[in-house]
């Protein structure tokens, strides 16, 4: 299962749901692999970057989950920082087949989730953005991570309309139960818009294998 997870903006956690989502599924035995298909990164960040963190998490190597080629030690987007950095500029198509080769050997219950830069239209290749890349790897399930506070309804609204072909899990990061602003973001984004809302990776991980089951495949296991 390919799960896209991309956010409403910079910053708003999606490579600390992501790995925490990972380790949630992985210490109930599920297989779990991660992916970045490229990043950009302030120079000096090296071991601390998305791909470390994911790599920790899966317990995998930082260049298995991005290609020593997509580094980009530049803070910007990425084809931004390919074009400054005089390396070659590179495609959606360029990213999906890397990704596709790297996990063409995983089977239906294994959940490989692939992290997006930025927001979900922000520039990730020279010709598109997180939409783009899903669409190019015919993904699964897609989730959007969002801040829980301030804003948060007209974000996600804009972030899943651009998302068509899916219906997204929403996760709010950095939930608080005790916070009314938070309460009230959740419920209107369940009740009214009608969205499928998590606010842990525990739930977000049960949500992916219930999908996983509903499609009729035994959830997997390592």
């Amino acid at each position: 299962m390919i799960v896209v997870v991309t956010g409403t903006g910079t910053d708003v956690g999606k490579t600390w749901f992501t790995s925490a989502t990972i380790a949630a599924l992985r210490a109930d035995g599920h297989a779990v692999a991660a992916c970045k298909p490229v990043q950009s990164f302030a120079p000096g960040d090296e071991g601390t970057t998305d791909a470390d963190v994911l790599a920790r998490a899966s317990d995998a190597d930082p260049h298995s989950v991005c290609p020593a080629h997509r580094w980009l030690p530049m803070a910007v987007a990425p084809p931004m920082a390919a074009a400054t950095l005089g390396l070659p500029l590179f495609t959606i198509a360029h990213l999906a087949e890397e990704v596709k080769a790297r996990w063409a050997a995983s089977d239906d219950e294994t959940f490989v989730f692939v992290e997006g830069a930025g927001g979900v239209r922000s520039p990730i290749a020279d010709d598109g953005d997180t939409v783009a890349l899903a669409h190019a790897l015919a993904a699964d399930r897609v989730v959007i991570v969002a801040d829980a506070g301030l804003g948060t309804i007209n974000a996600v609204r804009l972030t899943v309309a651009a998302l068509t072909g899916w219906t997204p899990v929403v996760a709010l990061n950095r939930y608080e139960s005790s916070n009314p602003l938070h309460r009230d973001n959740r419920a209107w984004l369940s009740e009214r818009d009608g969205f499928h809302v998590v606010t842990t990776p525990s739930e977000l991980g049960n949500e992916l294998v219930a999908g996983l089951t509903r499609r009729g495949a035994r959830p997997g296991r390592t």
